[in-house]
């Protein structure tokens, strides 16, 4: 099944090509701007809200926190940062957690929990340098040893969808008693129909465009794909698929599961990814397509 890309090179917007669009709560708005933009939309929702009282790791972690049973507590993700303080709070008194976090050390992966910390009033002792990676989170911890050690530790580690073995075998071989914190506002839809069809339709070379409004998204993904026993299937197909990320941390996600962002847009709103991807689409599909195959 072909979509007729090699006579589609000088025209504008998507122009008929077919586009997977894994966002949920804009689905029908999605839906529509693809259309509008000449695209044939494939709908396939991704995530669901998950309830607050549903994050029993986080809630734990908020009973331990409070009877002083951390040393130092590393946040990864501005998103994560927020769920999990809306957890503590259905327990304690924001006051209260954010007096507990200023007794202890306190590490931010980047730029955004950092700006969630700093609403909070939470002092921070080390932020990681950028890109931060778990590498570079691991070398700051080594280069901090002296006033942030780690041997012995007990040392929280706020997760966001997705864990990190590499970042917690690290801390551990460092001797630090690490506590995963997993927090979670999306789980997988209830109907996991529509993601297993697009699924198919990407092994199948029936998708041109795929377009990330979240990083969760591409974790849910591959998650289903694997439960298909199609992991590896999609990973391939996505080598003739243009790749469209709303943004950095979506963009940091597809490239640490293989699956290279071809386009971001200019900011990161739904609308705009959708706009500039539709105006680049068919020329930039067309090169992908055109390159050796490894």
């Amino acid at each position: 099944m072909t979509s007729g890309l090699e006579n589609q090179t000088q025209s504008k917007g998507f122009a008929g090509l077919r586009v997977l669009a894994l966002e949920s709560r804009r689905a029908p708005e999605m839906a529509k701007l693809i259309t509008v933009y000449g695209g044939e939309p494939v709908a396939a929702p991704s995530m669901r809200e998950v309830p607050l009282e549903s994050n029993t790791e986080a809630l734990s972690f908020a009973r331990t926190l409070a009877d002083g049973g951390f040393d130092m507590v590393i946040f990864l993700t501005g998103v994560g940062t927020r769920a999990l303080t809306r957890v503590v709070e259905t327990l304690y008194p924001l006051e209260q957690f954010v007096a507990q976090l200023r007794k202890i050390d306190v590490v931010a992966r980047g730029p955004k929990p950092v700006a969630v910390l700093k609403e909070l009033g939470v002092p921070i002792g080390l932020v990681v340098p950028e890109p931060n990676t778990w590498r570079d989170l691991l070398r700051a911890l080594d280069d901090k040893r002296e006033s942030l050690p780690l041997d012995g530790r007990r040392v929280a580690v706020q997760e966001y969808g997705v864990s990190n073995p590499e970042l917690v075998a690290g801390l551990t071989a460092r001797g630090a008693r690490v506590t995963q914190v997993a927090v979670y506002e999306w789980a997988l839809p209830e109907d996991t129909g529509p993601l297993r069809a697009a699924i198919l339709s990407i092994t199948r070379s029936e998708i041109d465009v795929a377009l990330f409004t979240t990083s969760v998204q591409v974790t849910h993904l591959l998650q289903v794909a694997a439960s298909m026993k199609l992991d590896e299937p999609v990973r391939r197909a996505f080598s003739r698929i243009l790749v469209g990320s709303i943004g950095p941390t979506t963009s940091e996600r597809l490239r640490e599961l293989g699956l290279d962002p071809d386009i971001e847009p200019s900011h990161p709103k739904m609308g705009l990814l959708v706009n500039e991807t539709a105006e680049r689409a068919v020329a930039l599909l067309k090169q992908k397509r055109n390159q050796p195959q490894l």
